[in-house]
């Protein structure tokens, strides 16, 4: 396995995505986290706040309460899982390109649930970077095809 090491003032690192993990921790309105009208309409705005193009949702309520869903968007996707019961969210919002802030949806949400005790952590998917170069795009008739699953295997 191989690791990928980041040095303090390392050179800007250039990924396909960037992905952040939201924990909207301590939100005063229990019965926003527990109305999927409401849950997945936040979404959406963080979505547009964000300028994304929206493809899809797709959101469930669970019984007795917690709501999970999803927003597609062009750029990847926003999804969420509510604890109302705990007064807790779960976002992650990746988003590929350069185009989208997903720091502005993220802000969004953050005042929309009225999270007390918000957490975001960023990471970066898909580091395709050489040095301080950005590898050029690939047109999908250059990409190697493995054939299918069989090929693929799975390391304990």
């Amino acid at each position: 396995m191989r690791l990928l090491i980041l040095r303090k003032g390392a050179n800007r690192l250039h990924a396909l995505g960037t992905h952040l993990l939201v924990e909207l921790k301590d939100c005063t309105n229990l019965k926003l986290l527990n109305d999927v009208k409401r849950v997945e309409e936040a979404l959406v705005l963080a979505a547009k706040e964000a300028k994304a193009t929206i493809i899809e949702t797709c959101f469930h309520k669970f019984s007795p309460f917690g709501i999970s869903g999803v927003v597609v968007i062009a750029e990847s996707h926003l999804t969420i899982h509510t604890w109302p019961e705990y007064g807790f969210a779960a976002v992650d919002i990746f988003t590929c390109g350069d185009t989208l802030q997903p720091e502005v949806a993220a802000s969004y949400l953050i005042g929309k649930f009225k999270s007390r005790n918000p957490s975001i952590v960023e990471m970066k998917r898909g580091l395709i970077s050489n040095g301080d170069v950005k590898l050029p795009y690939k047109h999908a008739s250059e990409v190697y095809n493995y054939g299918g699953a069989q090929e693929l295997q799975m390391a304990l």
